[in-house]
């Protein structure tokens, strides 16, 4: 049986977060700013006509910002994973497997599905608009890599503006593939684009008629691969079980330079105690934890740049114990006399909690710490993250500049919406 896939792609998702709770953001010009509200990381439909590009600095465009009275607002992370999660959610119920590819897009998998497909996306989308306020486009086809053209066809609205295109019908995957740019398919990248341009490969239809051979010696076995996948093979599965992490990393640049090893101590503090909270909710832990920090390679003044790895033995998820492993790491890394620009910690050697191996001396000591943990996790998941949090990140005047974050509307009990009537 041939394969069927449909990929949902929320449209402009920050944007669309913000609108939910903000209805006055609605067909006004809306940008979204990268950390310390630098770059332009997401942008409304209204923003990109007047020529707002995807990460441009945001000093570039503060005229344009005045005239059209752009509404610019910081990075709310909690409120989109939230809205992630509720439009995964959402989609679970439309089909038997469901492949989480990013934050804003899922593939879902319709082999077998009888009736009109284009029909069954339209209730897609209808039903995530109406269960959680977010516009969606769909694509469907007999591959992921056309499933990704088919969206992005939805999307620039090449037939129709109904958010749904369907290239399981080879008449309308002909005329789309010859219209799509080469730059466009997924997984080809600037230089790769190059390479295939110097041998007269302009279009999604022009590589899928490449031969799969010449294809491999250009683009590797990547390259073969996506021949077939736009002949409507279907050489990709869904990825329904994503491999055990080798790593998590909690890094951010500072609001305003650290030139305090007190500042710094904190920041590490509060960064290994994330990381520790994405440990327990894996349910892995750590044998060691990575500490950096440098300054800026774009101010004046000296440079510094180091690293150290800190062992943790026996392996751990412990807040405390992580935080003491990292903030002993950056003492040793610490020097005064510079303005430090970023710094985080990056857990490695992760392995299943369930095959850690405590110093028999050590066993009562950590499960005490395994029900402090739990009790912690448990009162910041039902009462907001940092509703309890350890005293050694308190203080947050290196904090990175949010000041246009809207409220964490789903998040925070201080700042659900309060309904009138």
């Amino acid at each position: 049986m041939a394969s069927t896939f449909a990929l949902v792609d929320c449209n402009n998702f920050y944007v669309s977060c913000e609108r939910v709770f903000n209805p006055r953001l609605e067909g006004v010009p809306v940008g979204v700013l990268s950390n310390n509200d630098g770059c332009f990381v997401a942008r409304s439909a209204e923003l990109k006509a007047l020529g707002v590009t995807m990460g441009q600095p945001l000093f570039e465009v503060r005229d344009l910002v005045r005239r059209h009275n752009v509404r610019v607002l910081s990075s709310n992370y909690a409120l989109y994973g939230d809205f992630s999660a509720r439009v995964t959610d959402c989609l679970r119920g439309f089909a038997p497997a469901l492949e989480v590819y990013s934050i804003d897009e899922s593939f879902l998998d319709l082999t077998g599905m009888t009736g009109s497909l284009p029909a069954y996306a339209a209730d897609i989308r209808r039903t995530v608009r109406r269960w959680t306020g977010i516009p969606t486009c769909v694509g469907i086809a007999p591959s992921k890599t056309l499933a990704k053209l088919a969206n992005f066809a939805a999307k620039k609205a090449f037939r129709d503006d109904s958010g749904v295109c369907d290239l399981t019908n080879p008449d309308i995957r002909e005329v789309i593939l010859e219209r799509v740019p080469i730059a466009e398919v997924w997984g080809i990248g600037r230089r790769s684009a190059d390479k295939l341009e110097r041998l007269s490969v302009h279009t999604a239809a022009d590589l899928r008629d490449l031969d799969p051979r010449l294809a491999r010696q250009v683009l590797t076995v990547t390259g073969e691969r996506l021949v077939y996948e736009l002949r409507g093979i279907a050489c990709m599965p869904l990825d329904l079980a994503p491999g055990p992490r080798k790593t998590i990393a909690v890094t951010r640049s500072f609001g305003q330079p650290v030139t305090e090893w007190d500042e710094m101590r904190e920041a590490v503090a509060t960064y290994a105690t994330r990381a520790a909270e994405k440990l327990r909710a894996e349910k892995l832990a750590t044998e060691a934890i990575q500490v950096f920090c440098h300054t800026s390679p774009f101010r004046p003044g000296p440079s510094y740049s180091n690293a150290v790895t800190v062992e943790v033995q026996p392996a751990s998820s412990d807040t405390f114990q992580l935080i003491a492993a990292a903030t002993a790491g950056a003492r040793r890394i610490w020097r005064d006399g510079y303005d430090m620009s970023k710094a985080g910690v990056i857990l490695t050697g992760l392995i299943p909690e369930g095959k850690v191996q405590p110093d028999l001396l050590q066993v009562a000591d950590r499960q005490r710490g395994a029900k402090l943990m739990a009790a912690l996790d448990a009162v910041n998941t039902r009462m907001g993250r940092n509703t309890l949090v350890p005293a050694a990140t308190i203080g947050r005047s290196w904090h990175m500049r949010q000041d246009q974050r809207s409220p964490s509307y789903t998040t925070k009990l201080d700042e659900v919406p309060v309904v009138q009537a």
